[in-house]
């Protein structure tokens, strides 16, 4: 007789512990800061120790949005941009200072000791500005205090200038609020960065094709732009965007030239050009890398050897003589063959076809002799020179020698 089965397994499920939920309690973070710092404001350097200690204490990961409306503001930010009331302000906040440069850079210098120290805080700076800019007109004279603080916070890389664009709403930019504010944050970056590298922070933040948008609607004008920076004091602004405002005539430009080199004739470039010229006073060394650029990026270039070589010489004989109307001196000559050898370095296709693009603008008159003879024996770029010059040497030896028998026919007609 066989022994009966034995008993199934028992499996006794283990119920999953629930994760406790605490409560968010931004005014009691509030008050539990306040009870740590000192209530005397010439104790800034107790005050910055002090938050330096108590970060786990208080849990500024948790908090970190309120935390920063505390060191700025001073306290609370209600819906609509209202400072709460609470047991007391912060009197090291940003808003407590004096409106100086010194007094708003020492509360700065605090924030930037704790994002040092405590990474995670940058993101949480980031969160606070972008809601705290879309009140900047409920402020009053603490908006100043404000743009100051943030035009520092962006030179010393702790915020991005992106959170600029925060202020695009219809009500600031209206009334102006966006604009004054923005000429403040430039204002307080310029102290310790020059204008370029605010372009370069601009363009970084994808602000560079935006900013007109901060100026009121039928104040967008070069002229007001102009008039309002140089008011402000910021002349260095007023060239940013007059430079600014060209590039995007000039990409406009080249735009229309793309379309023409494609369906219209060398008439019709040649025309469109010298409007243009005449409209935004430019000069030959403005236009002449404007039509190089659309012409190479109109044609569908060939990966062949081969047909890159017939596709060159067709282009350049059709559109030559447009580059010949406006390469008039020899400063403008030798542009464009550094255009030539800049695009011949950069793009490996047209390696080996550098003589050939010379050789083209010259039968078309768009580059002398002298200018050919001049960058062959020192006025190369740097791009590929050796390689370059080494492909011209018969065709300078063969321009060299036409001149030597121009020379002597000229001797014997004497």
């Amino acid at each position: 007789m066989s022994a009966p089965p034995a008993p199934a397994p028992q499996f006794k499920l283990k119920q999953r512990k629930r994760e406790a939920v605490t409560k968010h309690e931004p005014e009691a973070f509030r008050d539990a800061l306040l009870k740590i710092i000192p209530e005397n404001a010439d104790e800034i350097e107790k005050y910055a120790s002090l938050l330096e200690l108590n970060e786990s204490k208080l849990d500024y990961k948790r908090y970190g949005e309120s935390f920063f409306e505390f060191l700025i503001v001073g306290g609370l930010i209600a819906p609509g941009g209202v400072i709460e009331d609470g047991p007391r302000k912060n009197p090291f906040s940003i808003f407590a200072a004096e409106d100086s440069k010194e007094a708003v850079r020492a509360r700065v210098d605090i924030m930037n000791r704790l994002i040092r120290r405590y990474k995670y805080l940058e993101r949480r700076l980031e969160e606070c500005m972008s809601h705290l800019l879309q009140y900047v007109n409920k402020f009053g004279d603490n908006t100043n205090k404000l743009a100051r603080a943030t035009g520092r916070l962006i030179s010393m890389q702790l915020l991005s200038i992106s959170v600029l664009g925060n202020m695009m709403k219809e009500h600031l930019v209206k009334d102006g609020a966006a604009l004054q504010f923005v000429t403040g944050v430039f204002r307080s970056y310029l102290e310790d960065h020059t204008i370029d590298q605010l372009s370069m922070a601009i363009k970084k933040g994808g602000l560079d094709t935006k900013l007109l948008e901060f100026f009121p609607p039928g104040k967008r004008e070069a002229e007001y732009v102009a008039r309002h920076f140089e008011t402000e004091g910021l002349k260095p602004l007023v060239e940013y965007f007059n430079k600014k405002q060209q590039s995007v005539v000039k990409e406009q430009v080249k735009e229309r030239l793309f379309q023409i080199f494609v369906e219209g004739t060398p008439q019709e470039a040649a025309t469109y050009i010298k409007q243009q010229m005449s409209a935004n006073s430019w000069t030959e060394g403005d236009v002449v890398p404007i039509i190089w650029e659309a012409l190479i990026s109109s044609t569908e270039w060939s990966t062949r050897p081969e047909q890159l070589e017939g596709q060159i010489k067709s282009i350049l004989k059709t559109w030559g003589k447009v580059l010949a109307v406006f390469c008039t001196s020899a400063k403008t000559e030798l542009s464009l063959i550094l255009l030539a050898q800049q695009l011949a370095y950069q793009d490996g296709r047209f390696q080996k076809h550098f003589r050939s693009i010379i050789k083209g603008l010259y039968d078309e008159d768009a580059v002398s002799e002298s200018a050919i003879v001049y960058w062959y024996e020192k006025g190369a770029g740097a791009q590929g020179k050796t390689l370059f010059v080494k492909q011209m040497e018969p065709f300078v030896a063969w321009l060299k020698s036409q001149e030597d028998e121009e020379e002597e026919g000229e001797e014997d007609d004497e």
